[in-house]
């Protein structure tokens, strides 16, 4: 059950929930108590950079290489121009968190109104919870695969198993889960990197094609940026006056560092002879990386790589059930998002399972089309006026509910007619 303010309508997330990690989060996308708020800015840094240590990042600087027939060095600067953007939003876009207490995509409102953040509400619902839930599925699957000789198909339900585990207790265990993983993941891709980069040939003859650098950028910009409707998601248990500007600094530097390094391996690894050889002859782009590599760093890269995905996933399937229930739904359960977050993760499941055997230019087109909708979107998110125009107030509404009044978003959603009337717990 949630309550709602007398003022606003906004909902308020009931049921005790702390710090505490082995506890499955209630609720779904209300806004957060203040007696709840906890956790420091610095825990965005690998909050962000261990989702994308993984092989789906890399595989992005090797499309614009092996398959756009770029440089490296052109890669390289598509890789670092994109993704500055994008994490440049992904730190203002995060820094509203703390102040707000809801996720992004009741934020989202603040520009669309209420009904009409349906649209990209339910888009990032499908884009996070089954999208890309299925892309860094099928990459784990494959590392594990590649590392053990077990069936795809089972070593795609142990990936699965374990992402939906992590997002259903959600909050503190996703938190918790980025930063144990952060260490492991992080020394062994700075070694790989150093090995890779070894073998590299940055100065090979290539072929660039008309618009290549356009289409690898909007592919760079499309990873980071896919980030940017989860922002607040992981900082509005944050204290409404924790420091924005490191809150922005972290999460923004956390997406920036792990994205440049790992793309910029991958167009490394695109320079190379005998990898794109093999992903051309077996499709399997995660053993054409590790391939390259000593076999026992090749078997520590593609554990790494399964450990990255579902560092990557957790978040996914996470916000993916927080934007459906953004959409409105009134479910009565206790565990709404838990419960949706388990049936994103079975869609997901059959969706990378057809696509076990595909990869290459369909990523990057999802890229593409992920930058597409979101580029749109984030025009309108950080407006201050509460609603899209035509979606308007209802302008007998003047009140502003006092226990939170400056730390409560003037959200659209709070004008929807039939809100439930009752008391907050602050």
């Amino acid at each position: 059950m949630t309550s709602t303010t007398s003022e606003t309508g906004i909902d308020v997330r009931e049921g005790t929930y702390g710090e505490r990690v082995a506890t499955v989060e209630p609720g779904g996308a209300e806004f957060i108590p203040l007696t709840e708020r906890h956790g420091k800015p610095l825990n965005l840094f690998w909050t962000w950079t261990s989702p994308n240590m993984e092989f789906a990042t890399i595989f992005v600087g090797f499309l614009g290489v092996a398959i756009l027939g770029l440089s490296f060095w052109g890669t390289f600067l598509a890789v670092v121009l994109g993704t500055l953007l994008g994490s440049i939003t992904q730190g203002i876009l995060s820094a509203q968190g703390p102040r707000f207490g809801v996720p992004q995509m009741v934020l989202s409102r603040r520009g669309f109104g209420y009904w009409g953040n349906v649209l990209p509400a339910g888009i990032n619902a499908v884009v996070a919870g089954i999208g890309w839930f299925a892309v860094n599925s099928v990459s784990g699957a494959l590392a594990l695969n590649s590392l053990t000789g077990l069936p795809e198909v089972l070593c795609l339900l142990i990936i699965v198993a374990i992402q939906l585990v992590v997002a259903f207790f959600g909050h503190n265990l996703i938190h918790a889960f980025e930063r144990y993983a952060f260490p492991v993941l992080v020394i062994v891709f700075l070694i790989t990197s150093v090995v890779m980069l070894g073998k590299s040939h940055p100065g090979a003859p290539h072929t660039t094609f008309a618009g290549a650098f356009l289409v690898e950028f909007g592919a760079t910009f499309g990873y980071a940026v896919g980030w940017n409707p989860y922002a607040s998601d992981y900082t509005r248990y944050l204290k409404p006056d924790s420091n924005k500007k490191a809150v922005a600094l972290w999460a923004g530097l956390g997406v920036f560092l792990s994205c440049v390094l790992l793309e910029a391996v991958g167009a490394a690894a695109g320079t190379i002879t005998s990898a794109v050889g093999v992903f051309n002859k077996t499709g399997n782009p995660t053993a054409a990386f590790t391939g390259v590599l000593p076999t026992w760093l090749g078997d520590i890269t593609l554990l790494a790589i399964a450990i990255g995905a579902i560092a990557a996933n957790a978040l996914n399937i996470y916000s993916g059930a927080i934007s459906f229930n953004a959409l409105g739904f009134k479910l009565p359960l206790g565990l709404r998002r838990a419960i949706v977050a388990l049936g994103f993760g079975a869609i997901g499941f059959f969706l990378a399972w057809s696509g076990l055997s595909d990869a290459g230019i369909k990523y990057n087109n999802f890229l593409l089309i992920i930058a597409y909708w979101i580029a749109p979107w984030l025009d309108r998110v950080p407006r201050r006026r509460p609603q899209a125009r035509g979606l308007g107030r209802r302008p007998d509404l003047r009140g502003r509910l006092r226990a939170h009044r400056r730390h409560l978003p003037r959200l659209a959603a709070d004008r929807r007619p039939g809100y439930r009337q009752g008391s907050a717990r602050a």
